[in-house]
């Protein structure tokens, strides 16, 4: 079964891509979303299990808030604070964020580095 992640855009997308498998869907707010939008968002994820992962500032709050009332079922992912958004929170963050919410199956381990064995 696959997942729905929300994001604010394509480079939280990105790095986002890096950590998780391509089951995973990754849809993107590109910023405020409209009503139309949210709509769309909605349509497009349908009945799948959605986590909604934006940046810990004003407008990721913002935005958060507002997906929130359109799936008010859906999971809430944070990043932390003084990170560059999602787009700059360092892989292993991410990875021990999605651990916490439960998507271990869905995750993309790095490979180990012969350097530090």
């Amino acid at each position: 079964m696959s997942i729905a992640i929300i994001v604010e855009g394509k480079n939280d997308r990105s790095r986002l891509k890096r950590v998780v498998d391509d089951t995973v869907i990754i849809h993107c707010t590109f910023g405020t979303p409209s009503s139309l939008t949210l709509d769309s968002l909605r349509k497009k994820v349908g009945d799948l299990p959605v986590y909604i992962f934006t940046d810990n500032d004003a407008s990721g709050k913002k935005i958060r808030y507002l997906l929130r009332d359109t799936f008010p079922d859906a999971e809430h992912i944070y990043t932390r604070k003084g990170y560059a958004g999602v787009e700059g929170t360092p892989e292993e963050y991410l990875i021990g964020q999605l651990e916490k919410a439960g998507l271990d199956a869905y995750i993309v381990y790095p490979a180990p580095n012969p350097a530090y064995e």
